[in-house]
Order: C-alpha cells, then structure tokens, then sequence
C-alpha cells in the first residue's frame, strides 16, 4: 500500500516562489545582472579613456599635480604628497564611487518590482491559467503572498547579491589600473574603501526596501486583481487624479497642510514605493554631513534604525496590507476578465 505523503504549506509555498522566479527569471536576474554588466563595461571604458586622456596630457606637457609638471603616471609618488585631510576626502570618493557601481541593480530593480506586480495577477486572468491554477491545491491568499514575496524580498535579495558582485568587480578592475600604474591597491582601493560595510549595508536595506515598498506593491496588486484591462493606466492615473482633485480644491487646508504633501505621502508612496532608497528621501533631515558622506551615510545603522522609526513606514505598511487583503478577496471572486 503506498504511502500518502501530505504537502505542508510551507511546500506548496515554496513551490510557488520557485514558480514566479522560473517565469520571471528574466527580470528577478537577468535583468539586473545586465544593468550590472553595463555599468562594468561603461566603467571600463571611462577608465580607459581617461587613462588615454591623461597620458596624452603627460606627453604634451599639461598634466600638473599641485602646480608641478609630471611627465607620466607614478600613483606611488602623487600617494606619497597626499595629506591626511586628502587621503580622508579620497576615501569618502572611494566609498561614494562603489555605491554608485553597484546602484545600477537597483535601479533595475525599481522597474522590475512595479511592473511585476502590476502584471502579476492581471496576467493569469487575461490568458486564464487562473483557472488551472484554481484547480489546483492552492489558495488565493497562498498564490498572492508568493507574489508578494518575489517582489519584496526574492527580486531584491538577487538584485543585492548581483549589486555587491558588481561592486566588487569594479574594485577588481581599478585596483588593477592603480597596479599597473606603480599604485598600491591596498592603499589607494581597499585601504580608503569599506566594501564589506557597503554589503553588509545593501543586505541589510532589504527589510527596509519591503516594508517601504509594502503600499505601492500591495496597490499594484489591487489593481491587477481588480483592472479588467489596462491595469497601468488605473493604476497611475487614480493617485494622479486624485492629487489633481485635492491640489485644485485645496483639500488639505482642512487639515492644516498643503497639497504637496498630499503628492509626497500618499500619490508618491503609491507609485514611488519600488524604487530602492525612497526612504532616504523621507529621512533626508536625520542625515548630516557633506553630499559623499551624505550618500554613504544612509546604509549606516543610524540611518537604518531611523527608517524603521519613521511613522510614515509602518502607516504606509499598514494600507498595504489592506491593500493585499482587498486584492485577496477580488481574486477569490474574479476568475477572469
């Protein structure tokens, strides 16, 4: 007599994510890891023409370092006259410049997760695999959580861990220009830089990017549970609207504010949510320093825990899960367009 083996639903729930990575592999990695790549060859090529450029510069006699003519490039010697106050403002460049090679992921990322949960309920309806997947041992609060799922946290775990290889691939790459130019890579690169602080901040943003993100992808999903067509245009064009109801009226002088808060709190956080570092913008207050230390400031811890205290997070998190709740429901009942 064979045995009856019971599925659990943490399988089913696993099973269902590897579902939504195997059909939208092509934004969870593909994606990002070509932004990645891009930014590496771009990279590549301004190092080169700028290596081009300064030798042209050394040969013609018009490279000067600190008023003096230098007829070639020596990173030891111009190393050796940097002054502590230089080396401090080299590596808050240094630090800057690595966040900046591995932002391209996520920017990547920004796009992937909208445009994902905007499609991600609507598309079964509209070709009606709803229906098979409604055959199957499934609930609809399963298949929509595994949606959500990917979004805030499968699709932007891929996108850091392809930021960080990026990242570190761009060390690799100008330590060895600095190398092949008598510089001291430990010195001048990973000295200055901090690269397992910038990752461990990138991974460490991922808690944040989904709590962030929670009302702008739980509306999405409302809308694609919801829309029998278009599901973009609904989807923009109600918070827009709405903004334009309240701004002409002057709605929010009820309340004691004005309308670009209205824009800022609510139409930007339903359609803004996705793009990685939001919360940056909200937080800008608790954020002191020049603009690099600014930048690079904001994967501290300090700047973390100050997220995470923003009233505006949790409320937002709050209408998103009212949001998933609602678009629940309408899946139960809509099996197609």
């Amino acid at each position: 007599m064979n045995a009856v083996h019971h599925i659990t639903p943490l399988r089913k729930f696993k099973w269902l994510l590897k579902r939504e990575y195997w059909e939208n592999r092509g934004g969870f990695l593909w994606a990002p890891l070509i932004a990645g790549g891009v930014s590496l060859l771009l990279s590549l090529m301004a190092i080169v023409g700028g290596l081009w450029a300064a030798n042209r510069a050394a040969r013609n006699g018009d490279l000067h370092i600190n008023g003096v003519n230098v007829n070639g490039l020596d990173l030891q010697m111009l190393t050796s006259q940097m002054t502590p106050e230089d080396m401090g403002k080299w590596a808050d460049g240094m630090n800057f410049t690595l966040l900046l090679s591995g932002g391209w992921p996520f920017i990547v990322l920004g796009f992937v997760v909208f445009f994902y949960c905007l499609g991600a309920l609507y598309d079964d309806r509209r070709d009606r695999s709803v229906l098979f997947w409604k055959s199957m041992p499934l609930s609809d609060t399963q298949t929509v959580l595994s949606k959500l799922t990917s979004a805030l946290l499968v699709a932007p775990l891929l996108a850091t861990l392809l930021a960080i290889a990026t990242m570190l691939c761009f060390m690799l790459i100008i330590s060895i220009v600095v190398l092949a130019h008598g510089g001291n890579p430990i010195t001048l690169i990973w000295g200055p830089g901090n690269p397992l602080s910038m990752a461990a901040g990138f991974i460490s943003r991922i808690p944040v990017y989904a709590l962030w993100a929670l009302p702008t992808a739980g509306w999405l999903l409302l809308c694609s549970s919801w829309a029998k067509s278009k599901p973009f245009l609904w989807a923009v064009m109600l918070p827009v609207f709405a903004g334009i109801i309240v701004s002409w009226f002057g709605m929010m002088k009820l309340f004691g504010l004005n309308a670009g808060w209205f824009w800022g709190h609510v139409v930007g956080r339903l359609l803004l949510g996705t793009a990685p570092g939001i919360d940056l913008a909200y937080n800008a207050k608790d954020i002191s320093g020049h603009k690099l230390q600014t930048m690079v400031s904001g994967f501290s811890p300090e700047v973390l825990f100050a997220s995470l205290a923003t009233p505006e997070l949790w409320i937002g998190a709050v209408v998103g899960v009212v949001f998933i709740v609602l678009a629940i429901w309408l899946r139960q009942r809509r099996d197609e367009i």
